[in-house]
């Protein structure tokens, strides 16, 4: 009887304790804005509001490409279903976000300011990602997309004012201003260039994302020259600052460019710093454009600058880095950022040199 007992109290004690532990439980999960209950309520409007905003920008992006847009390319751009974009888009009309006529949809002038609002906020953490941190510029665009839906206008509005109100983002897309007002789009996509044909690169698209880490990896950027040597059947072969370059037509489509005349050509191509032998010295015509944020403010207050005279001194044992005399300093420098620092052609220099 004792045995059997204690097995009682034993078991009555253990149901006493899950007891506790259910009501503790059940009382967290129901506490007012910090229970389980909140936490998941928030996180899944949050997840309803980030499906929003994305359909909007999508839709804003189409309008101003003039590119029509139904039901399917909202569910493929997304990566959702049709029944998530049709329940979706029920919940956008539902707003007075989106007008649909004979299926295809359209934002309304609300949609497009709060659209407006998304792109502005996107397009300026973009411009700072790239010129005042050290994030990958793979990853500006993907940091952006997180950021837009969590930062409010006014924060967003006092970044802008701190980096001088840009007006482009770092892969050329026009930045709304704080009214809404936008330029219409200009240039033609690269893929539509004739052999011969000069452009100014102006925009390069950052999706998908997959491309456009390739393009970035060719050292195509917004305000490079490009000069289209050849149309083959599957290749645009060009000339990108004087170094061929290989594009299938689906890359160069993602490409927009200004076509320039013969008399607006750049005719010199600028040499590397990483081509500077030991002993020789250049004179600095730039950085690229493709070194941005703090690495770019290292080199230049270092003494990197137009203008500036660079020697190379010393070499490692393993060729990197490279020890540069500028501004009476000796600095080391890496190759790979040696190759991101323009100089002016030996050529040049040896003219100036016999004219004198």
């Amino acid at each position: 009887m004792q045995v059997i007992g204690s097995i009682i109290y034993t078991i009555h004690g253990e149901l006493l304790f899950a007891g506790i532990l259910l009501l503790v439980f059940v009382l967290w999960f129901f506490f007012p804005k910090k229970g389980g209950y909140a936490l998941i309520s928030t996180a899944m409007m949050n997840s309803q509001k980030v499906m929003v905003e994305d359909a909007l920008k999508y839709l804003f992006d189409c309008a101003y490409k003039n590119v029509p847009c139904n039901l399917n390319s909202i569910a493929g751009n997304l990566q959702i279903s049709s029944d998530k974009a049709g329940r979706l888009i029920e919940k956008l009309l539902k707003m007075n976000l989106v007008r649909v006529q004979n299926q295809e949809i359209s934002l309304t002038d609300i949609g497009r300011s709060y659209a407006l609002r998304i792109v502005r906020v996107h397009r300026i953490w973009e411009r700072y990602f790239a010129d005042e941190t050290s994030i990958a510029q793979k990853d500006w665009h993907e940091e952006a997309c997180k950021i837009e839906h969590l930062v409010s206008i006014e924060a967003t509005e006092e970044l802008a004012a701190k980096i001088g109100n840009p007006v482009f983002d770092p892969h050329g897309d026009p930045i709304p201003t704080s009214e809404g007002k936008l330029p219409k789009p200009k240039g033609i996509l690269l893929n539509a260039m004739k052999g011969g044909d000069i452009g100014k690169i102006i925009h390069i698209e950052d999706e998908p994302q997959n491309i456009y880490e390739q393009l970035v990896v060719q050292g195509l950027y917004p305000g490079m020259q490009v000069y289209v040597t050849e149309i083959l059947d599957n290749k645009i072969v060009l000339a990108a600052d004087g170094d061929e370059c290989m594009l299938t037509p689906l890359f160069a489509a993602q490409i927009t460019v200004e076509k320039l005349s013969n008399e607006e050509r750049k005719t010199t191509k600028n040499e590397l710093l990483s081509e500077l032998r030991l002993g020789e010295t250049a004179e600095i015509a730039g950085i690229s454009p493709n070194c941005r944020g703090l690495q770019r403010r290292r080199l230049m207050d270092l003494g990197i600058i137009p203008g500036s005279k660079i020697t190379a001194v010393l070499q490692s044992a393993s060729g990197d880095p490279v020890a540069y005399s500028v501004l009476g300093t000796t600095i080391g420098i890496r190759k790979q950022q040696s190759d991101l620092i323009f100089i002016k052609p030996k050529k040049e220099k040896n003219n100036e040199q016999y004219n004198k």
